[in-house]
C-alpha cells in the first residue's frame, strides 16, 4: 500500500512568526509532527498559499476580515498573507527544503482566486491543481494530512480527497492547528461525517495503515 503525507500550508503567515498576517496559535510548532507523519509515508507533498498583495479579497485590517464577497472564487475578505517573497510565504522552521519534497502545489496565485483546498484552484472545484492526478499516478491509496489551518485549508483539502473515493484519508490533528475552537470542532465533525479518519496523536496513525 502506497502512502502519501501532505503538509498543507505550513507557512509562517499562519503562525505567531507573522503576527500582522493570519497567526494561528502554535502554528509554528507543528513541524515535528509533520516530520513524524512523513516518516510513515512513501511520498511527501507540500502545499503553499501564494497570494498577490493586491488580490480582490485583501482588506487593510483584521476587523474587516471574514466579510462575504460576491466574487465567484473569493468568498471572504482577508488581510494580505502568504505573499511570495515575504517572510510569511516561507515554511515554518524545522521542515525540509522545498526541493526535498516529492511534489509541491502552489495555490491562490491569481488575484481573483482564493481556494482553500489543495486539489482545485477554484471554489467551484473545476480547475484541478493536479494533486489528485499526481497521487493516482503514484498509486497512492492512503493520504495522511496535516498543516494549517485545521478549520480551513486542512479540512477542505481532506474533504476534496475523500470526495474522490480513491483514497483513505487520515487527518492527523497533532500536526494541525486551527484558527478558532468553534470552527475547528465543526470542521472535524464535518470530516468525520464524510468518512475521514481523525487521529489525535501521530502514533495513532499506524492503526489505519
Amino acid at each position: 500500500m502506497t502512502i502519501a503525507a501532505i503538509d498543507v500550508d505550513p507557512q509562517r503567515t499562519f503562525s505567531p512568526l507573522c503576527p500582522e498576517e493570519l497567526p494561528v496559535q502554535e502554528g509554528d510548532l507543528i513541524a515535528p509532527a509533520l516530520n513524524a507523519q512523513a516518516a510513515l509515508a512513501d511520498y511527501r507533498i507540500l502545499t503553499k498559499d501564494a497570494h498577490p498583495a493586491s488580490a480582490v479579497w485583501v482588506v487593510d485590517t483584521h476587523d474587516e476580515m471574514l466579510r462575504p464577497l460576491s466574487h465567484p472564487n473569493a468568498d471572504l475578505t482577508w488581510v494580505a498573507h502568504a505573499v511570495p517573497g515575504t517572510p510569511g510565504f516561507q515554511t515554518i522552521p524545522g521542515l525540509p527544503a522545498i526541493t526535498d519534497y516529492d511534489h509541491v502545489i502552489w495555490k491562490g496565485i491569481e488575484p481573483d482566486l482564493h481556494p482553500y483546498g489543495a486539489c482545485y484552484h477554484d471554489l467551484q472545484e473545476k480547475l484541478s491543481t493536479g494533486l489528485i492526478e499526481w497521487l493516482e499516478s503514484k498509486n497512492v491509496a492512503t493520504v495522511i494530512v496535516g498543516g494549517l489551518a485545521t478549520d480551513y485549508c486542512v479540512k477542505t483539502t481532506a474533504l476534496q480527497l475523500q470526495k474522490t473515493g480513491k483514497f483513505r484519508v487520515i487527518v492527523n490533528l497533532a500536526a494541525c492547528r486551527g484558527i478558532a475552537p468553534e470552527t475547528t470542532e465543526s470542521g472535524c465533525n464535518e470530516m468525520r461525517n464524510a468518512g475521514i479518519l481523525i487521529t489525535q496523536q501521530t502514533e495513532e496513525i499506524s492503526r489505519y495503515l
